[in-house]
């Protein structure tokens, strides 16, 4: 079955290596938005021609771990994930097949995406809050800026 040209076409625009702009979670009831790994995150991502992409996130300000409590707050303070994607219309999955939460391996990642010049918005799509008493529902958006084109 061919593919849409459109799928094709949003494919090659996101080759390549991105930098993590901003990273935050947003609350489908109210509209809050609130910062996620601080004002300056970290994070690179790596699209290949190859049908293999990598991503890593980690807070602004980490330090190094040195007590267990430290090594917990580490841990929660970055994602790590790779697998092989596919693009469907304006939706990026990912089947991980290795990540830094073992509950992520063997699931599909989906994000929601929009390519405009050399900024790339991924979404997720709206889930409940684990972290948040009553488990709102909200999604991360997380806004990229390439590095590097490939062809």
């Amino acid at each position: 079955m061919a593919r849409p040209a459109a799928s094709v076409e949003s494919e090659k625009q996101l080759l390549g290596w991105w930098k993590l702009e901003s990273f935050y979670s947003e609350f489908r009831a109210t509209g809050e938005k609130k910062i996620a790994f601080g004002e300056k995150p970290n994070g690179y991502s790596i699209v290949t021609l190859d049908k293999r992409m990598t991503v890593i996130i980690t807070a602004e300000q980490r330090k190094k771990p040195e007590t267990d409590d430290e090594c917990v707050a580490s841990f929660r303070s970055m994602i790590a994930y790779s697998g092989v994607y596919r693009v469907e219309d304006d939706r990026f999955i990912t089947s991980v097949d290795i990540a830094w939460n073992e509950a992520w391996t063997g699931t599909e990642q989906v994000r929601l995406f929009k390519v405009e010049g050399d900024k790339l918005t991924m979404t997720t799509v709206w889930m409940p809050d684990p972290n948040t008493p009553g488990n709102p529902e909200f999604r991360g958006v997380l806004i990229w800026n390439r590095v590097k084109a490939l062809q």
